[in-house]
């Protein structure tokens, strides 16, 4: 790959696209130019974090109550359910409910 940084002035190179789509690195401050011959890639695959359940997980669930909500995904008709404050303090609380037979999860409001 080609340096990023001019050879002669060592100031950052900037990409130079011209109208045959030809590709080039092009120094600012001095006439050094270098023309890319070949198509360049790089591949850099990043690590995934791992994403937070923001109802809390399977244990958040344990302990709450169950109220008549049928479920979007079975048409079961039980669900658990709780309440979490998702907006600003003027706003009405979040309700969370959970399927009691398939574990699916909504929200209302």
């Amino acid at each position: 790959m080609a340096a990023q940084f001019c050879p002669t002035c060592a100031n950052l190179l900037i990409i130079e696209v011209g109208r045959s789509s030809t590709v080039a690195f092009r120094c600012r401050t001095c006439p050094y130019i270098y023309k890319v011959q070949e198509k360049l890639t790089a591949k850099h695959p990043m690590p995934r974090k791992e994403v937070d359940d923001v109802l809390g997980g399977s244990d958040a669930w344990k302990d709450v109550d169950q109220c008549d909500a049928q479920c979007p995904n079975c048409s079961h008709s039980r669900a658990y359910f709780k309440q979490m404050q998702t907006r600003s303090a003027d706003e009405p609380m979040t309700i969370f409910y959970r399927c009691t037979q398939c574990a699916n999860n909504w929200k209302e409001g």
